[in-house]
């Protein structure tokens, strides 16, 4: 028997420590918050992906009374880039979330595995580790990729 541990680096920020581009994603990331369709779990969900053709494109979680119909903000956002840009790669992703009082939540929110999965194709398209900002509502972890967030990922047949 052999014994493996797995970590995950993790940085945290302040919103001023982080760079001028980083904050710019943040900022769309919030701002997406405010278009989600959550009338059931009133959790307000925001993506914002820059790419590599200097595009940046947001999503937001979209409830449906058919659950799991909805889409997370993350698969939102990511399948719109893919839609949108198909030549494009992503370069960095950022998530913000507000609770259902409203306020930005105050830990860092992670995505769901079915979004870190989806995330993780495209990071397998990019060929290089695509970092991952998740906003709290005053610390900002910032992952080196979207491997990092589901370690022991599946990623091929």
């Amino acid at each position: 028997m052999r014994k493996i541990d797995i970590t995950v680096p993790v940085t945290e920020y302040s919103y001023d420590e982080l760079s001028h581009d980083d904050r710019h994603l943040v900022d769309l990331a919030r701002e997406a918050t405010f278009r989600s369709y959550v009338p059931y779990s009133h959790f307000h969900v925001g993506a914002a992906i820059r790419l590599d053709n200097g595009e940046i494109v947001c999503g937001s979680n979209q409830e449906n009374v058919a659950s799991p119909s909805g889409t997370c903000a993350e698969r939102s956002a990511c399948y719109y880039a893919g839609a949108r840009y198909p030549e494009a790669r992503f370069v960095k992703i950022a998530i913000a979330a507000r609770g259902t009082d409203g306020e930005y939540t105050d830990e860092p929110c992670a995505p769901c595995g079915a979004c870190r999965q989806a995330l993780l194709e495209y990071e397998l398209i990019a060929k290089h580790p695509v970092p991952v900002i998740l906003c709290g509502k005053d610390r900002f972890y910032v992952l080196p990729s979207v491997a990092a967030t589901l370690p022991l990922a599946f990623t091929e047949f």
